[in-house]
């Protein structure tokens, strides 16, 4: 299927490894333009050396827990041309008790998860109603649904995702311009490998064992798919949502969750 986005200038933050990165890769193969992001000028500069070679790939250095990062996104972006997708994929997750959470917690998860997404679409949107065409998707979680006591905060910034995308729609009305959020599955990226790495001695467990206990007693029981999805999975989903086919799709928080929320709607 063409999705139509050739062309097109897509910006995918958080984007040097994991879901961003095969996001954009998923981008680069129907023929848009790319502008990854990181906070790591190394691992950017090896991620557009290895994407340059599907197509036009931009990489940006900046922090997004900052106002002032996200700026310096913004204007790197501008020199480059008019944004016609951005995909809000930068975030973090932790797992701590409630009552283990400080206020620098809180907001911290806020500050990077929430609103950098807010900052880009504040910028970006009013310039894709104007040129009548573009697309921003916020990549939320399941956690948007049923979230985890032990992360609470991470639920929170979740849910806040799709009400933001939800309310950015509403100014969309009339236009060729569509918000989406995107409730994904625990996906297997080297983020999640790493944190399992770290507490997997204490627990006295290999990794793969509990890559799959997560499943088999864990949180992820109750999915469907019975495994931890792979970003290429969820990159095509959200390359979909990004296209001219997805055009009748907004305000929508779309379930790429492999079942794993039991609820109909």
């Amino acid at each position: 299927m063409d999705l139509k986005i050739k062309g097109r200038l897509a910006l995918v933050t958080g984007s040097t490894q994991g879901i961003g990165r095969a996001i954009a890769g998923a981008f680069l193969a129907e023929g848009a333009r790319v502008i990854i992001n990181g906070r790591e000028a190394a691992r950017l500069d090896a991620t557009v050396s290895a994407l340059s070679r599907h197509g036009e790939v931009h990489g940006v250095v900046a922090d997004l827990s900052t106002a002032e990062g996200a700026s310096a996104l913004l204007g790197a972006a501008a020199a480059i041309g008019a944004v016609d997708i951005l995909v809000n994929n930068v975030g973090y997750f932790e797992v701590r008790e409630f009552d283990e959470l400080s206020d620098r917690h809180w907001f911290d998860m806020f500050e990077l998860n929430v609103m950098s997404g807010v900052r880009l679409a504040r910028a970006l949107l009013p310039g894709m109603l104007r040129r009548d065409w573009g697309r921003i998707v916020f990549i939320a979680s399941d956690q948007s649904a049923k979230p985890n006591p032990g992360m609470a905060h991470y639920a929170m910034s979740k849910a806040a995702q799709v009400s933001v995308a939800r309310s950015l729609a509403e100014l969309t009305r009339g236009t060729r311009v569509t918000v989406n959020s995107a409730l994904v599955a625990p996906t297997w990226s080297e983020g999640v490998e790493v944190f399992l790495s770290k507490i997997a001695p204490d627990q006295g467990k290999t990794v793969e064992a509990m890559r799959t206990a997560y499943f088999e007693e864990g949180p992820g029981m109750s999915s469907l798919l019975q495994r931890w999805a792979m970003p290429e999975e969820i990159a095509a989903q959200i390359a979909f949502l990004c296209s001219e086919q997805a055009s009748a799709i907004n305000g929508a928080a779309q379930r790429v969750d492999g079942g794993i929320i039991r609820s109909l709607f």
